[in-house]
């Protein structure tokens, strides 16, 4: 089996490194192309105004100074010449739940890949602070991503559809199990912080306000703040189907 590995961490992101040891667990045949630099919250963003520029780290490892995007689309279109079995992408730094998704660099590189055709999983890691600031349980993930992966990969999934897959932020023997579940609702909004600069020029941030994730049972938000993995199925198709018919009937079209 060939996996093509990518991220919107980085080339050198801890979480890639913890897919590369879940890959290399169910195959010896595994490509890395991953973004030169951080490309979190990029979405599913194409390089279109810019060349892409492809540098060799060491065999089998490519970085792109693209987005995750470009990454899976080298990886297909030029590194590997052609399709891999499989598409993972992650481990991202924190969860990838609710609303995130459409933010998402990981989920994106998910997109892309079965837009290619390919089988694709996003893998993330929830994370907490603590007395020390950020702390990120990584071994959450390297413990249960290898048994996952290698059962999620028997399962028929219908055209279009990809998986995501989020990791609670507990120790590794504190997972309460898995559960399938639905996207959740998180109520937020993007704030703008207004600095200067040493010359007095204006700059800003967009930060996140507090996020407060609606716990509806089945979905992935209360999944993992229950120290439960989530898998959501997600997919392309992004037609609000229930809506058609009371939209066409207000327009007057015959369905």
């Amino acid at each position: 089996m060939r996996i093509l590995l990518t991220n919107d961490d980085g080339i050198h992101a801890e979480g890639l490194r913890v897919l590369e040891g879940i890959a290399r667990s169910l195959s010896d045949d595994v490509w890395i192309v991953a973004p030169e630099t951080d490309q979190s919250g990029l979405a599913h963003s194409l390089t279109l105004s810019d060349p892409l520029r492809l540098r060799k780290i060491s065999d089998k490892h490519f970085a792109v100074r693209g987005t995750p995007t470009d990454c899976v689309i080298m990886g297909i279109r030029h590194v590997l010449k052609g399709k891999p079995d499989l598409i993972l992408s992650g481990v991202n730094a924190g969860s990838n739940l609710a609303d995130d998704v459409t933010y998402s660099g990981t989920i994106a590189a998910a997109i892309e890949g079965t837009i290619q055709g390919v089988r694709s999983i996003a893998l993330s890691q929830a994370y907490r602070h603590d007395a020390e600031g950020r702390f990120i349980p990584w071994s959450v993930a390297a413990h249960h991503g290898v048994d996952l992966v290698r059962k999620l990969l028997p399962i028929a999934l219908p055209e279009g559809t990809f998986l995501n897959v989020n990791f609670p932020a507990c120790a590794e023997g504190e997972v309460d199990g898995l559960d399938v579940t639905t996207q959740g609702k998180t109520d937020f909004a993007l704030v703008v912080d207004e600095r200067q600069d040493g010359r007095g020029n204006p700059y800003f941030w967009l930060r996140f306000s507090d996020r407060k994730g609606r716990l509806m049972e089945g979905t992935d938000i209360a999944a993992v703040r229950a120290n439960r993995i989530s898998v959501t199925p997600l997919q392309l198709d992004l037609t609000d189907h229930a809506a058609i018919k009371n939209l066409s009937a207000a327009l007057g079209v015959s369905r």
